[in-house]
């Protein structure tokens, strides 16, 4: 038995297409975070169990409570905003029912689609996610860019999940900030420190990375757009943590 788990927030333009691209899952939960649209609505009548539960700032949190709701002996975590193709349904059915198989977990490739262009390269060209687990393999941990930590062997399967994020400029810009906001933070409670030269050269050597040396410039003007938000996003981490750091100590910015 194959349970899917979705976390969501203000997703009727997404959730859909998602509930249908895993329509073939045994039972599909969704837990969302008191979304103030049909995004709970449009799960129910598709035959997602919906159970309402505030996010509170940590993703780790949210996915471990949607991990204890399932009653799957495999639980597969997907986003509103991603696809599971026919292709990687097939493989996932063959390997979740092949008796012989000895591995606790399994890793699955994501390629982005933003702006109508897949993105080959760059920082998200080769990135893979555990997202398909046994149940009781392990727990999530991380407030933010959480991590399923499990126990047993992995493998990365062969086919990707489609990833559609932020398809407005607008809907990058705010996520960044949502998201830097929660990293800092989680960073500041860790005491790790930052120093002024690493607000300013850590982003620049990030652009760096992402556009040249990980070929990002090869998707051509999103490529671009995409290495430079990137950039944006280290900046702000790092001058938010900044700004923490002063703010416990005393200093005015």
């Amino acid at each position: 038995m194959i349970s899917v788990v979705i976390l969501a927030k203000n997703e009727e333009k997404n959730i859909k297409e998602c509930l249908q691209s895993i329509s073939w899952c045994d039972e599909i939960i969704v837990i969302d975070d008191n979304s103030t649209d049909k995004t709970a609505e449009i799960a129910k009548k598709l035959g997602a169990k919906v159970f309402t539960h505030s996010l509170d700032n940590d993703f780790s949190e949210q996915r471990n409570f949607g991990l204890e709701k399932a009653k799957g002996e495999w639980v597969l975590f997907v986003d509103a905003d991603e696809r599971i193709s026919p292709a990687l349904w097939y493989e996932i059915m063959a390997i979740t029912n092949d008796p012989s198989n000895q591995f606790a977990g399994f890793y699955i490739k994501r390629k982005d689609i933003m702006w109508g262009r897949q993105l080959d390269y760059g920082e998200t060209g080769n990135i893979k996610l555990l997202r398909l687990a046994k149940k009781d393999a392990g727990k999530w941990t991380g407030r933010v860019h959480e991590t399923w930590s499990i126990k047993g062997k992995t493998f990365t399967l062969k086919n990707p999940i489609t990833h559609y994020p932020h398809q407005t400029i607008k809907e990058f810009l705010q996520e960044i900030n949502f998201y830097t906001t929660l990293r800092a933070e989680e960073l500041f409670k860790k005491k790790t420190k930052v120093y002024w030269w690493s607000v300013i050269l850590y982003p620049k050597a990030k652009f760096i990375v992402n556009y040249l040396i990980k070929g990002g410039i090869l998707d051509g003007l999103e490529g671009l757009v995409v290495a430079t938000l990137m950039s944006f996003h280290s900046f702000l981490v790092r001058g938010k943590l900044w700004l923490l750091w002063n703010k416990s100590t005393g200093k005015s910015p």
